[in-house]
């Protein structure tokens, strides 16, 4: 056993356990992004940082191993300042956008990217109980909307908009019946339909964005992967089946983990604003493995390893890996394989465990 001090409380633990272990067993917190409990420690993120106040040095809690007469300092203004600093140049790099641009300007908070992937789908059904979540009294309000959303839409730098407002009143008014939209009004008004995801009513509520900054041409091309709709479209939505064949033109400019997004809720704790500048490492790709529907986008990753150590000594499959030294380094497929021979069975558990959503599910 080994006595040491955690913000000015002596603790006795067993030799071989880092920092956090004995931090968390004795209910103090340290934020982290690169840890998880059962997979090797690997220091990168540097969010855990402590300093010893014995000897004066600031070191990483999730890699760093207890050692006699140690003296921890786990909030102090110093530790503080360089948490900071760590999530403030992880932002730096993060050319990501939390919540897509049609949904930040709608008067109404309607979660249009969900919308459109609940059509594109098919799922008429999620995506009625979704329009219902969001109606107020009065109605949906795109009746009255100039069409903000479509002012915005990405998609208009490459042919046209997505005729958001179309989708959203053609669910709204035309494929609901009267009377099953009565009955579902009594349960949305009870309480009984629940979404998940969905947005609350009103404008979005002020949370941390980060900001994709300036994209090329041939990135804004990068968002065309996902998107099934043909180029020429008709923006008139008469049936189901042109509604699935212009929600299929969105791009997904926003972020599937918005809502659970780990690198988000750090910034808007420490309340960090997204940097104005962000540093161009790599440009935007997004690699779809079409066999599974995982998606990886490389400006999302912020390096943890998390993806790599969980699979590491995965025999029966290719898995991803790290590529490149130092600032280049990057997350990637072997060199031997292609994207869409990668993590057949283990897709959703490193989508699971990535921090930033740099690895996400196609719907």
């Amino acid at each position: 056993m080994v006595k040491i001090k955690i913000n000015n409380i002596y603790f006795e633990a067993p030799e071989g356990l880092t920092i956090l272990d004995v931090a968390k067993s004795a209910g103090f917190n340290i934020p982290t992004l690169c840890h998880k409990d059962g997979l090797p420690h690997y220091s990168s993120c540097m969010v855990c940082i402590v300093k010893d106040n014995s000897t004066n040095g600031f070191i990483p809690s999730c890699s760093a191993l207890v050692q006699e007469g140690m003296d921890i300092d786990i909030s102090g203004e110093e530790v503080t300042s360089l948490r900071r600093k760590a999530i403030e140049l992880l932002l730096a790099e993060h050319r990501a956008e939390c919540e897509a641009p049609c949904k930040i300007v709608c008067p109404a908070g309607y979660n249009i990217p969900l919308m459109n992937r609940l059509l594109a789908a098919q799922d008429f059904e999620a995506a009625i109980k979704l329009s219902m979540s969001e109606l107020n009294s009065a109605g949906i309000m795109c009746t009255k909307c100039p069409g903000y959303c479509e002012n915005a839409c990405r998609r208009k730098k490459v042919d046209m908009p997505v005729s958001i407002r179309n989708l959203q009143l053609f669910i709204s008014q035309r494929i609901i019946p009267d009377n099953l939209f009565q009955d579902m009004a009594e349960q949305h008004h009870n309480n009984d339909i629940v979404i998940e995801n969905g947005p609350k009513k009103g404008k979005l509520p002020k949370r941390f964005t980060s900001h994709i900054g300036r994209l090329e041409e041939t990135e804004l091309q990068e968002w065309l992967k996902e998107c099934k709709g043909k180029v020429l479209r008709s923006r008139e939505i008469l049936n189901k089946n042109s509604a699935v064949g212009e929600a299929e033109s969105c791009m997904h400019c926003d972020c599937r983990a918005a809502d659970d997004c780990r690198l988000r809720d750090l910034a808007e704790e420490f309340s960090i604003k997204d940097p104005r500048g962000k540093l161009v490492n790599s440009p935007i790709t997004k690699k779809i493995n079409h066999n599974t529907g995982l998606i990886f986008e490389n400006t999302k990753c912020i390096k943890c390893g998390l993806c790599v150590r969980l699979c590491e000594e995965l025999k029966e499959e290719p898995a991803l890996c790290f590529m490149h030294r130092g600032f280049v380094s990057i997350i990637s497929e072997p060199l031997t394989e292609e994207f869409d021979n990668i993590l057949k069975n283990r897709s959703k558990e490193v989508i699971a465990i990535c921090p930033t959503g740099a690895l996400s599910q196609m719907k």
